[in-house]
């Protein structure tokens, strides 16, 4: 059996995505990693470089300014990468995703258990969503609570609109889920670039006019607009240890100012009673 990672990344530095740990916590499982690295202006590939591992193959892209509506540039940049792997199976990561160690053998054995059951065509893991600082993660309805993160190496399978999930001809994937997590660092970072970020990430998926409209100008990002949080007590993947002891930012989550809708209310109420949640969106199909 042979597993292939795979990923997109751009001005990770300049953004500051925790890219370079994304990927050295999925390359102890993989074969072979393609990172596609879009035109960047900070040192982003050269960090990549400087990992040293024999497993990378870097791809060089050029990102095509007129797929920007709805995110439709990242699925094309995930599919260049998915269209070079030459494992059985292809480990999509994020650029601020991270993989806990501690997953790694129930993944390796849920690749070897399904590898020659051609009807399961993906792998779903749950999800952990960080928000404001590495002590807290979401705990509202916002937050998507399951993905498809391994995908079969068969070229019908595409990246879906904005590469958050995957579609063969189409059609949602035929999955099996497994006792892993993927932890999403996506909101937690210093405040200036998580500004930076903001601005850049909706202009993968709006004009320049949208985006000065609707996003707000300033030198930071306000984590005061409030999510419902739970405290984080467990532990984080060990590539992520550095970043964590570096950060230099303070976050302080107050609760009393949550405001929750009624809609929302219904759904968390029928979600603890029942174990389902209302209107969920599920991008696969679990067999």
């Amino acid at each position: 059996m042979k597993i292939s990672g795979f990923t997109i990344i751009r001005n990770g530095e300049k953004l500051g995505y925790p890219y370079l740990e994304s990927i050295l916590s999925v390359l102890p499982l993989c074969d072979e990693f393609i990172i596609v690295v879009g035109n960047s202006d900070d040192e982003t590939r050269t960090k990549i470089l400087s990992l040293n591992s024999p497993k990378i193959k870097i791809i060089d892209t050029i990102w095509d300014e007129k797929l920007r509506a709805g995110g439709q540039i990242l699925a094309q940049q995930t599919n260049i990468a998915l269209d070079a792997i030459t494992g059985d199976w292809g480990f999509y990561i994020q650029g601020d995703e991270v993989l806990h160690e501690k997953y790694i053998p129930a993944i390796k054995e849920a690749m070897q258990q399904y590898l020659h059951q051609q009807t399961v065509e993906g792998l779903l893991f749950d999800y952990r969503h960080f928000y404001g600082s590495y002590d807290y993660v979401g705990a509202s309805m916002k937050w998507y609570r399951k993905e498809i993160r391994v995908v079969r190496n068969d070229k019908k399978i595409r990246s879906y609109k904005d590469a958050q999930g995957f579609r063969k001809e189409g059609k949602k994937l035929k999955v099996k889920e497994i006792q892993a997590e993927i932890y999403h660092y996506g909101w937690c970072r210093p405040p200036k670039k998580q500004q930076l970020k903001q601005i850049d990430f909706n202009k993968l998926y709006h004009d320049d006019h949208w985006v000065n409209e609707h996003i707000v100008h300033a030198d930071e990002y306000d984590y005061q607009s409030f999510d419902e949080l739970q405290k984080f007590t467990e532990s984080h993947p060990q590539t992520m240890l550095e970043r964590i002891l570096k950060s230099n930012y303070s976050f302080e989550y107050d609760p009393s100012k949550v405001q929750i809708n009624s809609k929302d209310k219904l759904r968390q109420m029928v979600e603890k009673l029942t174990g389902h949640r209302l209107w969920e969106y599920k991008n696969y199909n679990i067999i």
